[in-house]
């Protein structure tokens, strides 16, 4: 352990913000390369060995691997009580990474903290803002001149309380993370809800908040529902057309969207050792579409190689030496398994509208027949933070190759995302990018891109029913371009590749053949790519800000008149009184996500100003009562409107109001807005069947009631013109329902529980009015 400590002491003590490199000594542009690495500087192993003792001996048991690192994390491992599903962990993650859509409102609240300076390593990932429309070079410029008052704003804010920068055009946050922060063993946080890419490199990466980022940057114990563990048991080899991608489609098809809540993933077996590292990272990134707070592989050889070829080769050697911190205990116990035999395992597509619906890709052509779905695919689009790797683009490159070899270009419109700017200047050095262009592929910036909406698409009409597959993670109704007609598709990049040649569903690379210009009959052979650059990686330009060692002489402006920045006024606090009367605003039908509550693509740009952005609350979410989006009826005037318009109406007139809603309510992205936005708004509650994790905590965090049925049959009795006061608050506790008086238009009325899994401190947090009004208080 003396060289791990003495290379984090080295780091932290004036040579930190300082990238290992392998190439350093021999590349021309080394010095680019050495500027971007900035150490996890607050972990070492020996901490982490001695935590996990100290549980260990408590538990008396094996401990799984994700145990080791989350129970290695705790703030007070000798003291604290650990029962999976059911206690609340107070953890110290050893850093925070936030996207600009998120990053905007988590500076803003932790400007409101009023704290000098954050308390462990931070970075800010300007990856969201960036909107394809004609290619990488161009949107890239026309994104920064478009959002330089924001750009302006997060890299002051981190220059100013310590916070690194990567600038538009460096890459997809979680791609950045695993070349740069993710090794084995760390924990870290970050304001998105695909962060446990991390995952793929032996990290406990979870998806979180803005409110949970800056508790962990003020330094305050990050609270956490001790997770249960699922495992995955792998074994078998992957092979030919079957991907890494394959496998948490499987797995989504197996648990569902919310099989996974409240659990984190973990993979096992003799097959991990098939799977490259950037392919562990792939299924731990979309993990986050079956609920699960985080998934997690064991180290190995492969996850070393990476650690290599990324410059952290130091890293790497310590890791070897630790490895029992890395791997799980023999004999541990898991709350469920499931086992998949890789060897067995065929090429799979899921959707449309929603990524747990999977299908072999041999079986979609008839499936889609047979259910009217457009068998014709318009666009395919491979990158994202899922499936940028240069393993990726190097085997949909293989497959390009084998086509224009014949004479063959894509028949569908074909896009490529390069996951950061490392992979774009090496799939660019070495002809992957020549390929996938010549195919007839549009090379975009390094960013988010479609995959999150930022598409100005123009090949269809809003309305148009059309078919586009993706290797992106999620699928939801017009989360792409906007169009609730489009049924998008996510599989793999190599199946989006073949099905972008062939523009049809009705292809199966597997059997099927394709016919070039002269009339000759062919079949894809198997796509092939090394798993990591030969040569290295080429860095490609310098893209990161490191924060001053003093920042405090820097002022961070916001102007008033902005339509895009917004100083946040504190929410006001509990009156101590139960919640009477408040008006149903919506009864949801059926899924809503994030995607419907706060909206993303075009209304990005509203993230740092929370009532520009509360303008799009709720526009997505089906209304029960007419069975139509963004239509609800005023109560107080007769009139239907739309949902926000309605929920201003409410605020003026001091009525409030609740939100009565289906099952994992919240499923998806993790943005806070979707929490914020209600409470500016003037709601008090949000009662549904299930939450979502994220989701769930935000709306705690904000102030708000985030309550469920006990019968979730009593969903059924709520009428969308009811008014529901919810008593029992005053002896608000852990553990002790609440109930709520459903009162009907017809003077009749019903009485309900409803559970929580509020704690001591979340109830504090609704008491003060928010988790950072409880912040604020510890101040003084």
């Amino acid at each position: 352990l003396i060289q791990y400590n003495l290379l984090v002491k080295r780091l932290v003590l004036g040579q930190g913000a300082r990238r290992f490199h392998v190439a350093a000594a021999l590349n021309a542009k080394a010095k680019v390369a050495m500027s971007r690495f900035e150490p996890n500087s607050s972990i070492n192993y020996d901490q982490l060995r001695s935590n996990i003792d100290i549980v260990r001996k408590r538990l008396n048991r094996p401990l799984t691997l994700s145990e080791k690192i989350v129970y290695g994390h705790l703030d007070d491992p000798a003291g604290q009580e650990i029962v999976r599903g059911r206690t609340y962990l107070r953890l110290r993650p050893d850093r925070v990474a936030m996207q600009d859509a998120t990053a905007q409102m988590a500076m803003l609240q932790f400007i409101s903290s009023g704290l000098p300076k954050v308390a462990v390593p931070s970075t800010i990932h300007c990856d969201h803002l960036i909107e394809a429309q004609i290619g990488g070079a161009q949107d890239l410029q026309r994104a920064k001149e478009i959002n330089q008052e924001v750009y302006k704003f997060l890299a002051s804010a981190g220059a100013k309380y310590g916070v690194g920068f990567w600038k538009p055009g460096s890459g997809i946050i979680h791609q950045i993370i695993l070349e740069n922060y993710a090794y084995p063993g760390v924990m870290l946080i970050g304001t998105d809800s695909h962060t446990p890419n991390g995952g793929g490199l032996g990290s406990i990466c979870i998806g979180v908040g803005g409110a949970d980022a800056v508790d962990v940057m003020a330094g305050i114990p990050w609270e956490l529902k001790c997770p249960n563990v699922i495992g995955v048991k792998l074994t078998g080899t992957l092979s030919g057309w079957t991907s890494p991608k394959d496998v948490i489609l499987k797995v989504a098809g197996i648990l569902t969207v919310k099989g996974g809540t409240g659990a984190i993933v973990e993979y096992h077996g003799p097959g991990v050792d098939s799977i490259s590292c950037t392919g562990m990272a792939t299924i731990c990134n979309m993990g986050a579409e079956i609920g699960a707070t985080t998934s997690v592989f064991p180290y190995n050889h492969r996850m070393r190689t990476y650690l290599e070829k990324t410059g952290r080769g130091e890293i790497a050697a310590v890791a070897n030496e630790n490895q029992d911190l890395l791997v799980p205990d023999s004999g541990c116990h898991y709350d469920q398994i499931i086992e998949i035999n890789l060897s067995e395992l065929k090429p799979h597509i899921n959707g449309p509208f929603t990524p747990d619906l999977a299908h072999p890709v041999s079986d979609i052509g008839s499936v889609a027949e047979k259910n009217g779905w457009p068998l014709e695919v318009k666009v395919g689009l491979i990158g994202s933070c899922t499936n940028s790797s240069y393993e990726d683009m190097g085997r949909a490159a293989s497959l390009a190759k084998q086509a224009l070899d014949k004479g063959l270009k894509c028949k569908a419109q074909f896009t490529v995302t390069p996951g950061s700017e490392q992979i774009r200047a090496t799939i660019e050095r070495d002809g992957y990018a020549k390929l996938l262009r010549d195919v007839g592929g549009v090379v975009l910036a390094n960013a988010c891109g479609p995959c999150i909406g930022q598409w100005d698409r123009r090949d269809v009409k809003k309305g148009e029913k059309n078919t586009i597959v993706t290797s992106f993670n999620r699928n939801f109704t017009a989360r792409n371009d906007a169009n609730p007609a489009t049924h998008a598709f996510v599989t793999s990049p190599e199946i989006v590749t073949a099905l972008a040649i062939a523009g049809t569903l009705k292809f199966n690379p597997e059997t099927d053949f394709l016919t070039a210009p002269n009339g000759e009959k062919f079949k894809l052979e198997p796509p092939t790519g090394d798993e990591l650059p030969a040569r290295d990686f080429d860095p490609g330009q310098d893209t990161y800000q490191h924060p001053p060692a003093d920042g405090s002489g820097l002022r961070v402006d916001v102007n008033p008149q902005s339509n895009r920045l917004q100083l946040l006024e504190p929410f006001d606090k509990w009156n101590g009184k139960d919640l009477e009367d408040l008006q149903v605003l919506i009864k949801v039908k059926g899924k809503c996500t994030t995607d419907h509550i706060s909206a993303a693509g075009p209304w990005l740009k509203f993230r740092g100003h929370l009532d520009n952005i509360s303008n799009n609350l709720l526009i997505g979410a089906v209304n029960i009562e007419n069975d139509a989006v963004n239509k609800i009826r005023n109560i107080l005037t007769g009139e239907f409107g739309g949902v926000p318009d309605v929920a201003r109406y409410y605020k003026k007139h001091n009525v409030s109001w609740v939100v009565v809603g289906d099952e994992n309510y919240g499923e998806g992205s993790s943005r806070e807005h979707a929490a914020l936005e209600p409470r500016h708004l003037g709601g008090r509650a949000i009662i549904v069947k299930s939450f979502a994790r994220i989701h769930e905590t935000n709306l705690k965090k904000q102030g708000l009631l985030p309550l469920t049925f006990s019968n979730p049959a009593d969903y059924d009795k709520i009428r969308p013109d009811d008014k529901i006061s919810i008593v029992g608050l005053k002896s608000f506790a852990p553990g002790k329902p609440l109930e709520a008086i459903i009162k009907h238009s017809d003077g009749s009325s019903e009485t309900i529980e409803l559970n929580h899994t509020f704690n001591e401190t979340q109830i504090e947090w609704f008491q003060a009015g928010s988790a950072l009004n409880k912040m604020k208080e510890l101040q003084k």
